[in-house]
């Protein structure tokens, strides 16, 4: 538990000085923002700071900091480092820095952003990555939250007739057209605040316990740097690059790129940008950092590890949600347990919602269509719709197709934020600030992106040739930028 206190300290710290340094780099100012100079009622619209933040907070954060987390936890304390590192130097410096950079381009989406920084092919490039990335976002966080409720209730005819399941994906379809239609402050502006209450509620109320419980887990300067388990419930994997695949929101996470214009749309002020931006970000890594240590408990403590104390806990290893469900009612009781259960539904539910409105307001920008009107909303959503339906479908059909969709999303998220944090670094080089917050993370991660593509997706090779092809990304992100700023 000594680690996990130190870590948490660290996270508090690193949003006051980190944040505030990174803050003072950008250099927000007085300006109008977009949500002032462009409302529309409808995207463009002023909001309450704390409510930006929620909300905020609940887009980025959906089951990733849980799921991600629990999964990370099996290579053992080592999780911890990135979870630290990671958000402070690298996931946070990337949101902050991503959601102002949209403020100052009237609100731009992602890959408007990176096309103004890398130019236009790697923006049409970004555009239909970008989008699928967040169709994928749509498919697996419908399924994951249909999973939840399905094991709690679901009419016993509309299994009979159409499977396990279904019932809940439908009202959650149903949620997600109506919310991704409807003006962002009809439903998210007010519904979105108590789920985010939800989740911290969880988060906090398992940190309680945590101490007053004070499992004997593993401390970091016990295990190393290397992977802790293997087998049945520790990681098989290799620490670098999977790790940092595993655990992406709660340390970096391209996917928060994608949400954070839509909260510059309804920021008042510039200023408002550290405590929305980067502290979601770093709240997000005290949820992870609480859900690893928690996770550990599971997997690790001494004498005997969590989950064969917890009855069905040894066949539940493997699945992160029967991991929170058991834990949570464990920890938390009846209550507490309804309100933590509402968190984790919630807030995938919430994240894929916006993860489609993002995608519809994307491609509007791109086909330059205005999205005041209903039916010109409809003309994106009903085909998005059905492209997230049809890959839903698959995946219900092919027994790995979760599996599947998750590796290439963990993958796809973290390229993404690869490409975002390259578009800042220009942006700072260009206006002749310190490009050094974003160039390192931008290296790391390339490094980390293109290590996992080719030894752990593609080509499943050892340990050796990883190394060297780890190496070879290092040196040709590192020479291309260094010829890039020579250049300009």
């Amino acid at each position: 538990m000594i680690t996990f206190v130190v870590s948490l300290v660290a996270l508090i710290l690193g949003y006051f000085l980190y944040g505030r340094f990174v803050e003072r780099i950008f250099g927000p100012d007085n300006r109008p923002t977009p949500a002032v100079s462009k409302a529309d009622g409808v995207d463009f619209i002023v909001l309450p700071g704390w409510k930006i933040f929620m909300i905020q907070f609940l887009n980025i954060a959906g089951t990733g900091p849980i799921f991600g987390a629990i999964m990370g936890a099996k290579f053992g304390p080592v999780a911890y480092l990135w979870i630290v590192f990671g958000c402070i130097f690298a996931g946070a410096t990337h949101d902050y820095l991503s959601g102002m950079l949209s403020m100052r381009h009237g609100g731009a989406n992602l890959p408007e952003i990176i096309g103004r920084y890398l130019g236009n092919a790697t923006k049409q490039v970004m555009l239909v990555f970008s989008v699928f990335l967040l169709i994928m976002v749509g498919t697996v966080f419908v399924f994951s939250p249909a999973k939840i409720l399905g094991g709690m209730w679901e009419p016993q005819f509309v299994v009979d007739s159409c499977g396990q399941y279904v019932f809940w994906i439908i009202i959650i379809f149903i949620y997600y057209l109506i919310a991704t239609m409807m003006p962002i402050d009809k439903i998210i502006g007010k519904v979105y605040p108590l789920f985010a209450f939800s989740l911290l509620f969880m988060a906090g109320a398992l940190m309680v316990m945590l101490f007053v419980k004070m499992p004997d887990i593993p401390e970091l300067w016990e295990s190393g740097l290397g992977n802790l388990g293997s087998g049945a419930f520790g990681s098989t994997q290799s620490v670098f690059p999977c790790l940092f695949i595993t655990i992406a929101c709660g340390a970096i996470s391209g996917f928060h790129a994608t949400q954070s214009p839509l909260m510059a749309r309804c920021v008042k002020s510039e200023k408002m940008g550290r405590p929305i931006f980067y502290g979601a970000m770093i709240t997000e890594g005290i949820v992870a950092l609480i859900w690893a240590t928690v996770a550990m408990y599971f997997f690790y403590d001494q004498p005997t590890a969590g989950y064969l104390t917890i009855e069905g806990g040894e066949a539940a290893v493997n699945d992160a949600p029967s991991v929170v469900n058991m834990i949570c009612n464990s920890w938390l009781g009846i209550v507490g347990g309804i309100l933590a259960i509402l968190g984790v539904v919630a807030a995938p539910i919430t994240s894929g919602d916006t993860a489609l409105r993002s995608a519809r307001l994307i491609l509007a920008d791109f086909i330059h269509l205005e999205q005041k009107s209903i039916a010109k909303r409809l003309y994106i959503c009903v085909p998005m719709f059905l492209a997230v339906i049809a890959l839903l479908v698959w995946q219900m059909a092919n027994p790995k197709g979760f599996g599947l969709i998750w590796n290439w999303f963990g993958w796809s998220n973290q390229t993404l934020a690869v490409f975002t944090l390259w578009a800042i670094t220009v942006y700072l080089v260009r206006q002749r600030k310190n490009y050094w917050v974003t160039l390192i993370p931008a290296i790391f991660m390339t490094v980390v992106c293109t290590t996992f593509f080719f030894s752990v997706q593609a080509f499943k090779l050892d340990d050796t040739t990883s190394a060297i092809v780890a190496f070879g990304a290092l040196v040709v992100s590192a020479a291309w930028f260094t010829f890039w700023k020579k250049k300009k």
